[in-house]
């Protein structure tokens, strides 16, 4: 195994190790060992059948939008593709890895660059998409949220969140971004303005892919919907091993909407850290004294870190130990 990838993977096993064992340690508590102890193992099962249909969902996504852009992939190259971003975007800064991760499997199946970065492109912009239309409804049903911020400021951020994606889709067609874009980066050395602008006509031209097909992007959509749902139902799926604890589960759900639209412009890798934190604040009000810790790093190793075994099990045995100098060389490339 090359030096720099076994250096990432024992800095990513340090990191990991010492978060779990922090966020357990600081919000530990004795009246968890009766829960514990009444623990439900079968919960295990029930949570990784909510990331399989997530994982699933994702796949069918992926099919989706690579036959938009008229390329095909086969069900070996599918489960490739969705595993390896899982691998290489928690041990890269800000996750960056994991569209480099993509865009190489899809490369290595004969889909043109070009349309395998509007593909993963597409599938980021969906996500993000879809979790800022569900952002109102979990403001106006928690209580809880509501009891932190007034009815006008949900309503204005509601109304914010809603019409930013709609003014970005009209303002791509036309050449005001452009103008912006060359105001902001003037100061900027070439290289980064170039990327810059690289960057921005990658994502026109997604928008573009997707205003060809409305109907199979509308479909995608969906499944990316389904595919997050999924994977969120991670957590609840484990709440159900607490017996005697009774939840709402769409103010769960509610609460993982948001905390992963968060993790989105998290600049760890994978959100480490972030995502432990923002789950003890979002839960500790719900969860029994002394579990919320616990359940936060159940939900991220079920969630993150066996994808992740999985990510780096199909990305090695593709590209060899020397899998992190190639996504440099792709990433580099693509600039």
């Amino acid at each position: 195994m090359s030096e720099k990838l076994m250096k990432r993977l024992m800095i990513l096993f340090a990191c990991v190790v010492m978060i779990s064992v922090a966020v357990i340690y600081f919000t530990f508590d004795i009246r968890a060992l009766e829960y514990l102890s009444m623990f439900e193992p079968k919960c295990i099962l029930l949570a990784l059948a909510c990331l399989t249909v997530g994982l699933f969902f994702d796949g069918l996504r992926l099919i989706t939008l690579a036959d938009v852009t008229g390329a095909k992939l086969t069900l070996k190259q599918v489960v490739n593709v969705v595993l390896s971003n899982y691998f290489l975007a928690l041990v890269t800064p800000g996750a960056s890895g994991g569209a480099i991760a993509q865009i190489m499997f899809m490369r290595k199946a004969g889909v043109p660059v070009a349309k395998a970065t509007v593909v993963v492109l597409v599938r980021t912009i969906m996500s993000i998409f879809f979790l800022i239309l569900l952002v109102p409804v979990v403001l106006h049903s928690d209580n809880d949220i509501g009891e932190w911020m007034p009815a006008s400021v949900i309503t204005a951020v509601s109304l914010i969140f809603i019409s930013l994606p709609i003014l970005a889709f009209f303002l791509m067609r036309t050449s005001y971004p452009e103008r912006w874009l060359d105001k902001l980066t003037r100061k900027f050395s070439y290289t980064t303005r170039q990327n810059c602008f690289i960057w921005y006509e990658e994502f026109k031209n997604a928008f573009v892919v997707m205003a060809k097909h409305p109907l199979k992007v509308f479909r995608a959509f969906l499944e990316s919907g389904l595919s997050l749902l999924g994977i969120y139902a991670t957590v609840p799926a484990f709440f159900t091993g607490l017996n005697n604890f009774s939840f709402d589960l769409f103010q769960v759900m509610g609460r993982m909407i948001l905390l992963n639209l968060v993790l989105y412009f998290s600049p760890t890798p994978g959100g480490s850290g972030v995502a432990e934190v923002g789950f003890v604040a979002l839960f500790s009000n719900i969860l029994p004294d002394g579990v919320v810790g616990i359940m936060a790093v159940l939900w991220r190793f079920a969630a993150e870190y066996l994808p992740f075994l999985l990510g780096a099990f199909v990305s090695i045995r593709a590209f060899g130990a020397d899998v992190m100098n190639m996504a440099n060389l792709t990433g580099g490339k693509k600039k």
